[in-house]
């Protein structure tokens, strides 16, 4: 028995130590998360995501964006680096261009060449021939590490984020991998970056945002929306702002949407002016709770992935005018389709994006 309880005793010193001293890669940084709301007011929750129609997509998945071209097609970025292309009913699909990257996000110039941020390459532009060119992959000497969302600008410019400074998803096992890791930080290195093709140049329009992720343009194109995943809300940014801090208060930029329900991802303009937002997945009352207790978010890296404070999968998007009203509200509480990061409005249909659906999912237009 002495002897059982000499091991037992060394066991749990040794798992002790384990949980204490294994190292991990990120440095916690404490923040005080807004108590979250729940699923009220406009967000009560409902069921009118929970009919999705499907489009099958082979052995592809992760239809994280789309976009209906000018040319009637359908294009949809792929978890396996492929961007393909089919009718809008889902038939002759093809694959258009293969980054061997992971693109995110992306728009068309007005020349037709698809703007590509690849969150492993950086900001890509592919001709309607299919030739690949690296636009930007540095900023001021920095790298480009987790190119995420893009928006094109009526005058060729084109606005983008880099959604971590801090962990590339080359580097620590994927797109959904890095961003666990900067949101369990919260060291707050997202940035809006501007590239302007006259110039060739890259430069800062803002910085200081947890996750930096979706990016829409207002429609007089002065203002960027953009999504600030880790801390649960929406920003409006000046397109003119320079190297912005928007931890430091500015007049250039204002939140707009604070407190959201659960993690905002993709946004994207839709018809008749209003804005499509995707919540990745909702609020955890455990993340939340550690907020500010920047030891338990190390040591709940250290305990085996299952056991990490990731939410259940919940559907979940919404639509909002620029002056903040919001004017759609679709929920599936059962999250049968994962990860509903965005919509894409078509007029006659509502497509969902995902990082790991592995088929298309799409719902009839509602009715006005």
């Amino acid at each position: 028995m002495k002897k059982s309880a000499r091991v037992a005793a060394l066991l749990l010193l040794a798992l002790a130590a384990y949980l204490s001293l294994s190292p991990v890669p990120v440095r916690p940084v404490s923040w005080e998360a807004p108590a979250a709301p729940g699923y009220v007011g406009v967000h009560a929750p409902n069921k009118r995501l929970s009919s999705l129609q499907m489009i099958p997509l082979g052995a592809e998945e992760g239809p994280e964006h789309i976009v209906l071209a000018r040319d009637g097609k359908l294009y949809a970025a792929m978890a396996s680096g492929n961007i393909m292309r089919m009718n809008p009913d889902g038939s002759a699909q093809e694959i258009f261009a293969n980054t061997g990257g992971r693109v995110l996000g992306f728009d068309f110039d007005a020349a037709g060449y698809l703007i590509a941020a690849d969150a492993i390459k950086g900001l890509l532009s592919i001709s309607p021939d299919r030739r690949i060119t690296v636009l930007a992959d540095k900023v001021g000497g920095d790298p480009i590490r987790y190119a995420d969302a893009v928006v094109v600008a009526g005058n060729g410019k084109i606005y983008f984020s880099d959604a971590s400074a801090r962990f590339a998803p080359s580097q620590w096992g994927g797109t959904f991998e890095a961003s666990v890791l900067d949101i369990i930080e919260q060291s707050a290195t997202g940035r809006i970056l501007e590239y302007d093709p006259a110039s060739k140049a890259t430069r800062i329009v803002a910085k200081g945002l947890s996750f930096a992720n979706g990016v829409a343009l207002s429609r007089n194109e002065q203002t960027l929306f953009v999504n600030e995943t880790g801390k649960y809300r929406v920003w409006k940014i000046d397109v003119a702002a320079t190297n912005l801090d928007v931890t430091g208060g500015a007049p250039q930029a204002s939140v707009l949407f604070d407190n959201l329900p659960g993690y905002p991802d993709n946004l994207m303009r839709g018809l008749d002016g209003k804005i499509w937002l995707g919540f990745a997945k909702p609020r955890t009352p455990a993340a939340d709770w550690m907020a500010d207790k920047p030891f338990l978010r190390q040591l709940a890296l250290r305990l085996p992935r299952a056991l990490w404070p990731i939410p259940k999968t919940y559907g979940h998007v919404m639509a909002f005018t620029e002056d903040g009203k919001v004017v759609a509200d679709l929920q599936d509480p059962s999250g049968v389709y994962p990860e509903t990061t965005g919509i894409t409005e078509t007029a006659d249909r509502l497509y969902v994006q995902s990082l790991h659906a592995r088929g298309l999912g799409w719902l009839r237009q509602m009715a006005p």
